[in-house]
């Protein structure tokens, strides 16, 4: 029988236009980012403006405990276009780290947005300031960039390069990888320092070796191939739920 307590630490995320968000719901998501990040309101705001999607999770009383924004748009290479699925803001309260409503919800969403790109590839430019964030990458996608053990390869490097140029202009270091935004928000001391056990982590080395300003809110450029192929199996099997 479930207790009470793992009740209330139950997810259940929902998907929705940022158009649709009402004044109460923008208000939560910045409390809950300003409450584990230095992000100042007026920032914040302007930034979930330029997104056009949000996926919200909520506990069993309605109150919401993570998020995460995103918008879509067309790149146009020499190689040809290409559809770009950018995440921005993403937070999970520390009390509900652990939970698979995330991917669950966030996956689905991924799928779903393939499926309606069939006409052109698409990618998942993700930034990072945390090795959480960064975690991410190995623990969803079988291949993704940068990473400690493969070369980042040329076309994916233009693509990272043409979509953080777009987004980010002269905030954008190209030969580090780095984005040093104007208005940074960098993650409060304390709440996911990484402990030694996690420095040892191949992947958490990697980016914290990548990006040493991360405690200041530099954040590193990452990208993978969004397609069923390189979703992890656990992944899949959550999509087949």
């Amino acid at each position: 029988m479930t207790s009470t307590s793992e009740y209330d630490k139950k997810l259940i995320g929902r998907v929705l236009p940022v158009s649709q968000l009402d004044e109460a719901i923008k208000i939560s998501m910045f409390k809950l980012m300003h409450q584990f990040y230095f992000v100042e309101q007026a920032v914040f705001f302007e930034d979930l403006s330029n997104k056009s999607t949000v996926v919200l999770l909520e506990d069993s009383r309605g109150i919401l405990r993570g998020f995460t924004s995103v918008v879509l748009f067309d790149l146009q290479l020499e190689s040809g276009p290409l559809k770009i699925l950018f995440s921005g803001d993403t937070i999970i309260h520390s009390d509900f780290w652990g939970s698979l409503e995330l991917p669950r919800v966030w996956g689905r969403f991924m799928f779903e947005t393939l499926q309606n790109c069939v006409d052109m590839p698409l990618y998942w430019f993700l930034i990072s300031s945390g090795h959480k964030t960064y975690r991410f990458l190995p623990a969803y996608f079988n291949e993704f960039f940068p990473r400690f053990d493969a070369e980042t390869p040329t076309q994916i490097r233009q693509i990272m390069d043409a979509a953080a140029e777009k987004l980010f202009g002269s905030d954008y270091d190209g030969d580090r990888g780095i984005i040093k935004l104007k208005h940074p928000t960098p993650l409060r001391a304390g709440v996911s320092d990484p402990t030694k056990e996690q420095q040892a982590n191949q992947h958490i080395a990697f980016f914290l070796n990548k990006n040493p300003g991360y405690k200041a809110g530099d954040e590193l450029v990452c990208m993978t191939h969004l397609c069923w192929e390189n979703f992890k199996p656990f992944v899949k099997r959550l999509l087949r739920a």
